[in-house]
């Protein structure tokens, strides 16, 4: 429920911030009809809405399959998506070695789901379903959808920010640059709350995994995989899905990091997290220190001890 809030206050911070700037930007150019700028934004968000599969598919270099090539796949999909009450998404593999999994789309029904080779090859058939099930979620919860309407938000302070800090407007030149200097102070804030709502939906698609039948601790044995796959993956293969991370299962930038820290879950060193080593977190607080929490401020996943303490506060008993 504090979840579900706080994605409505943020939803509710956000959009009171673009209505405070096209206000400003409105009555600053002397137009009293400011649904200019309300097209503009939603014209960008249509943009990106329109264009973002085929960008995915191009930088992660996804092959869409047949049921024939990745029988498991679909079977493990069509499950979970029969479950969650959604349509089956497209299915596809990435060739990219990075463990990883993501989905995509314009909405429910265009959803897309998209594994790499990598974690194809590190999980068991449990973690693999209990990775896809987080996916599932992250489509049946509309989150493309609602990251990118939140994404608008900095974009439009980007654009109010450089049109003033560059106006040649000399009669009101003073004001122009105060005004874009806080559009730019409003872009780096707003770039922060999409962040921060992103994290939240990670935690959200965590949850509905588990409600989709898969163990808590199999997502998080999966996690633990991913991380320390992402560990050992070479500079470049990172550097090539930089900009798909956002939609990663967990961010791969973050692996050596992360890893430090699951290790001392891992009691018995078997690479894995088993149900009792989840069920000892339970009880435990995780503290993170002050360079910790300024470190997840700027990612778009929460910081995985905190998120494995969330996953074992939904195993049963």
């Amino acid at each position: 429920m504090w979840l579900q809030i706080r994605l409505y206050l943020l939803m509710g911070v956000m959009f009171a911030i673009v209505f405070g700037i096209v206000t400003g930007i409105a009555r600053y150019a002397g137009i009293t009809n400011s649904y200019f700028y309300l097209v503009f934004a939603v014209g960008m968000m249509v943009l990106q809405y329109m264009i973002g599969p085929k960008i995915v598919e191009w930088t992660m270099q996804i092959k869409y399959v047949t049921e024939k090539e990745e029988p498991k796949l679909h079977k493990m999909i069509a499950e979970l998506a029969k479950k969650a009450g959604i349509p089956k998404p497209r299915i596809a593999v990435s060739s990219w070695n990075v463990p990883n999994a993501f989905a995509f789309g314009r909405s429910i029904r265009d959803g897309r789901v998209c594994a790499t080779r990598g974690i194809i090859d590190i999980l068991s058939e449990k973690e693999l379903r209990a990775v896809l099930g987080h996916e599932i979620s992250h489509i049946k919860n509309r989150d493309v959808t609602i990251i990118t309407l939140l994404s608008v938000v900095p974009m439009l302070c980007w654009f109010a920010a450089q049109s003033f800090l560059w106006s040649r407007n000399r009669e009101n030149q003073g004001s122009a640059v105060a005004i874009g200097v806080g559009a730019l102070v409003l872009y780096f804030i707003t770039n922060l709350l999409v962040l921060y709502g992103s994290r939240i939906r990670e935690y959200y698609a965590d949850k509905g995994s588990v409600e989709l039948g898969n163990d808590p601790h199999e997502l998080a044995s999966a996690l633990y995989k991913l991380v320390y796959g992402s560990a050992k993956a070479s500079k470049e293969e990172l550097k090539h899905v930089e900009g798909c991370r956002a939609f990663f299962a967990n961010d791969p930038a973050r692996a050596e990091l992360d890893i430090k820290e699951l290790k001392a879950i891992d009691a018995d060193m078997s690479g894995t997290i088993d149900r009792h080593e989840l069920s000892a977190i339970r009880g435990k607080n995780v503290k993170l220190g002050r360079g910790q929490k300024v470190m997840e401020l700027f990612t778009t996943h929460p910081n995985m001890l905190k998120r494995i303490k969330h996953l074992s506060s939904l195993q049963a008993e």
